[in-house]
């Protein structure tokens, strides 16, 4: 027990340690590690928020240049049996929104409007803008209203929209989300019909 005893006071009293050059190069090598992990982190965060920032961006575009219907889709019909002949809808920028160009005869930079239903598709529909509130011009700005007019006839292949057709109108504005607007005629038409 005693040679036990005394082997351990020798391995106790062993104090060959670390020198000063080893702990420097540990140190020096932990805040290597350290900077290049911080480099990366905050390279990562900055590349990241850069793309956000311009995604944000991109909305807030797209969201501008959209504009919304205001009341409901008039629709016109004539004839014998009663056929709808014109479809009419008033239009107004969003709250915060950019000017729309409203000129159906513009080869670039213009809305156009889609007819889809059960039978007839036309991807170009030909369409009239009236101006209700604003200054005369075809380019839909903040605080004014317009009605857009489709007449039936204009659409290739022409559509004849009796009592409980259903339609859509998609409005594409160059920069900004698709108005889409979805109706059914009633079951009994009427000469002039909102339809909401």
């Amino acid at each position: 027990m005693k040679r036990l005893f005394s082997a351990l006071r020798l391995v106790h009293r062993d104090e060959r340690g670390i020198t000063g050059l080893e702990t420097a190069i540990i140190l020096i090598a932990f805040v290597v590690v350290a900077t290049v992990f911080a480099f990366v982190v905050l390279t990562t965060g900055i590349f990241s928020s850069e793309r956000g920032k311009e995604t944000v961006f991109a909305g807030l575009e797209k969201a501008r240049g959209t504009m919304e219907v205001r009341g409901g889709v008039v629709v016109s019909a004539t004839g014998s049996p009663l056929a709808v002949d014109v479809i009419q809808f008033a239009v107004a920028p969003t709250a915060g929104g950019e000017s729309i160009s409203l000129n159906p005869s513009a080869s670039e930079n213009r809305t156009v409007i889609a007819y889809r239903d059960d039978t007839v598709t036309d991807n170009n529909v030909t369409y009239t803008d009236t101006v209700i509130v604003g200054d005369t011009d075809t380019l839909l700005e903040p605080g004014e209203l317009h009605v857009i007019s489709v007449d039936t006839g204009d659409i290739s292949p022409a559509p004849t929209l009796a009592a409980n057709d259903r339609f859509t109108l998609e409005v594409q504005t160059p920069v900004g989300a698709v108005v889409d607007l979805t109706r059914q005629l009633p079951a009994e038409l009427a000469a002039v019909m909102q339809l909401h």
